[in-house]
């Protein structure tokens, strides 16, 4: 397909990445195959994780095409930026045509990139996420990418202002070993196994970050922060989906 949007909106972001001095550790990129079809399926921290998801392919020479909110391509500035980068909207009351447009894109040897947690994580740590992710993989026989973000929710996260301008703020990206469910295997075993390591991905890129203060909003509550808690988290979610559900 041809790629108009999408090669100046990454050499944009990395002018601003420099700009702003970013300090980016990069694990693991080399398991973003350089060919054919990946789901590549990140943890959820931030507004811009698929900016920086996307980034961590780019060493492979791909770009990814993010499976997000039908939201975000109604909007006047977003929605023609996320449409030329081809990406995929998902509505949310009908979601078998994005399915069926990733299950598309899987087969013509796209990337495409899903955020399994569904919405942002409050507690920053990883929630229950659902196996989509998996049943594109087997139904298309392409390889599962774990992602783990770690320093996104300092620039824009639920919850919080935006804190764009910030600068020199460290950002890790790790980039996990494929996995390879098959097509007949079980679904729910598939997904618990992404869900562990997800889970062990995010745990060490927290672990291991340059910055580890007790006490501020950012980090979680098992490492001394003061975000909720994911049992806080779970229900600050469902009062959420309620008042929404009200409104509806």
């Amino acid at each position: 397909m041809a790629e108009i949007v999408y090669p100046p909106v990454i050499a944009a972001a990395r002018t601003l990445f420099r700009v702003l001095d970013y300090r980016f550790h990069l694990e693991g990129t080399e398991h973003v195959p350089r060919t054919g079809g990946a789901v590549l399926v990140s943890n959820h921290i931030s507004y811009l994780d698929f900016i920086f998801a996307g980034f961590g392919a780019l060493p492979a020479k791909r770009l990814v095409r993010f499976m997000a909110k039908k939201d975000v391509f109604d909007h006047r500035i977003s929605g023609p930026l996320m449409r030329g980068m081809h990406h995929i909207p998902v509505d949310r009351g009908a979601g078998a045509g994005s399915y069926a447009t990733a299950l598309r894109m899987l087969k013509a040897g796209e990337v495409v990139g899903v955020f399994a947690e569904a919405t942002i994580s409050r507690s920053f740590t990883v929630k229950e996420i659902k196996s989509g992710a998996i049943r594109m993989a087997q139904a298309t026989k392409t390889p599962v990418i774990p992602v783990a973000l770690w320093g996104t929710q300092r620039l824009w996260t639920k919850g919080r202002p935006k804190a764009l301008t910030q600068r020199h703020v460290p950002i890790t990206i790790m980039v996990g070993e494929p996995m390879y469910p098959k097509r007949g295997e079980d679904v729910d075993k598939h997904t618990v196994d992404l869900h562990e390591r997800l889970t062990a991905m995010v745990d060490r890129a927290q672990r291991t970050y340059p910055e580890i203060p007790q006490g501020v909003w950012w980090q979680p509550a098992h490492l001394g922060g003061t975000a909720p808690t994911p049992e806080e988290a779970a229900a600050m979610d469902a009062a959420e989906a309620e008042a929404r559900s009200r409104k509806s």
